[in-house]
């Protein structure tokens, strides 16, 4: 029997109530389909609660256990109390995803059911259809760069990328839409404003060329994007890839279209799949300290 070695991060405030659900989940298939193998769950700390009771968001023996894992399984972090200091919750997610190279996410955008279309807050005339996979460059850009807080005078973040960190997020979506079948993939980025962004553009269309001939690739501009996606979002089915702050926001904004950022999942890529390529596996949304033990929770796990 084969044996899958997961390591747990239940994180803060709501984290730990989702979690136990999707624990729920695997142990249920692990129950009846003995072919799925034997699940090995690792609990650690990470973000708020580790920050508690061990000084820093992320410990060595931690990210060592998740780098040794076959996947990982998040809840979420982060919360009011920790503040915007020098040690804070996130620093331990980023660092997690930058240790583990995890830089794919893949957040989709679906309805899981075709009754949830009368949920979305758009008419479902509009929505109905509607079948976007996200992929998100995860650890590079804006969250990565370089930061001063502020001093009194000034604050500033920097958003950096490189050839292969671009590639390689290009690449992904290139196998992705191949697997769905799409013959396109669309591209987000600034190239009208930004030096990253037309880096980005360049490279996506070399990638493309050389490597996916069979795919037609579209250049969107982010603020463009965004407005088709509540005006005419199935115009954007299929693959896109984005830069990690566009991919952020822009995801959200696609979650609520299906009814709820809690109703839907995110895997953040390792390598392209099919080998064994590690992950880790959250839902979309954050630690709400405001729904932690509270009925909104429920309907989310």
């Amino acid at each position: 029997m084969a044996e899958h070695n997961i390591v747990v991060f239940a994180g803060d405030h709501c984290g730990p109530e989702v979690i136990a659900e999707a624990i729920k989940v695997i142990k249920t298939v692990e129950e009846l389909s003995p072919t799925a193998g034997k699940f090995n769950l690792e609990d650690h700390l990470l973000g708020g609660c580790s920050i508690d009771q061990t000084g820093v968001p992320l410990t060595d023996k931690a990210l060592a256990a998740a780098k040794a894992a076959d996947a990982v399984l998040l809840g979420a972090v982060g919360g009011p109390e920790w503040g915007a200091g020098a040690v804070r919750p996130e620093q331990g997610l980023l660092k997690l995803r930058s240790e583990m190279c995890a830089y794919g996410n893949l957040r989709p955008c679906f309805f899981p059911s075709d009754a949830l279309v009368e949920s979305s807050p758009l008419k479902a005339s509009v929505c109905r259809g509607i079948d976007m996979m996200l992929v998100r460059e995860l650890t590079s850009g804006l969250y990565f760069g370089e930061r001063k807080e502020y001093d009194g005078l000034n604050a500033f973040d920097t958003t950096v990328y490189t050839k292969p960190e671009i590639e390689r997020i290009a690449r992904l979506g290139g196998y992705l839409a191949r697997t769905r079948g799409d013959s396109r993939v669309i591209s987000l980025d600034k190239a009208n404003v930004l030096a990253t962004s037309r880096l980005w553009r360049s490279v996506v269309e070399e990638v493309y060329k050389n490597e996916f001939p069979d795919l037609k690739v579209e250049h969107q501009l982010i603020d463009s994007a965004a407005m088709i996606m509540v005006k005419n979002p199935t115009q954007l089915n299929g693959v896109i890839i984005a830069p990690n702050l566009a991919g952020d926001i822009l995801s959200d904004e696609a979650s609520a279209i299906a009814g709820s950022i809690g109703l839907l999942p995110s895997a953040s890529l390792c390598g392209i799949p099919g080998s064994a390529v590690p992950s880790i596996c959250e839902p979309i949304h954050g630690e709400t300290p405001i729904l932690h033990s509270s009925p909104h929770v429920e309907i989310s796990r």
